[in-house]
């Protein structure tokens, strides 16, 4: 699928660590060690809303919303899967997955803005990242 244009939302890019890449998106994982956290973000320029993509691509990224969903089920155990594309405060479309357990630091509220972010040191990122890459299959 197309990339020509793409570039991650420089938020997105501070904010997480690179998992890999799917046929339509880029998988992060959010750095904040408290949660589960990966986040899509299809590789498609000037992409804001979910109906901005074309039908085939819409198709594509529900079927990657799955594949992430299943596999942080079956690696993270959680109570329950919250799955969003918000946008409020990054316009680039992307899709968040985040597992949540009972007696999480925001449950069982959102997870934005609850307390401050604990985010992983740079070699725990990139083990946490190589243990996602590995889950959802893809090469590292």
């Amino acid at each position: 699928m197309s990339e020509a244009g793409f570039q991650l939302d420089s938020r997105l890019a501070g904010d997480c660590g690179v998992i890999g890449d799917l046929p339509l998106s880029r998988v992060l994982l959010m750095n904040d060690s408290r949660y589960d956290w990966l986040i899509l973000v299809p590789r498609r320029a000037g992409v804001v809303e979910l109906i901005d993509l074309d039908a085939d691509a819409y198709a594509a990224l529900s079927g990657e919303i799955r594949l992430v969903s299943e596999a942080v089920r079956r690696h993270a155990a959680p109570l329950k899967l919250n799955v969003a594309a918000l946008g409020n405060m990054v316009r680039q479309l992307h899709v968040h997955i985040i597992a949540r357990r009972e007696g999480d630091a925001a449950w069982p509220g959102p997870v934005w803005g609850a307390g401050l972010i604990e985010p992983h040191d740079k070699d725990a990122l990139a083990q946490v990242c190589a243990r996602w890459r590995l889950a959802l299959g893809l090469p590292g």
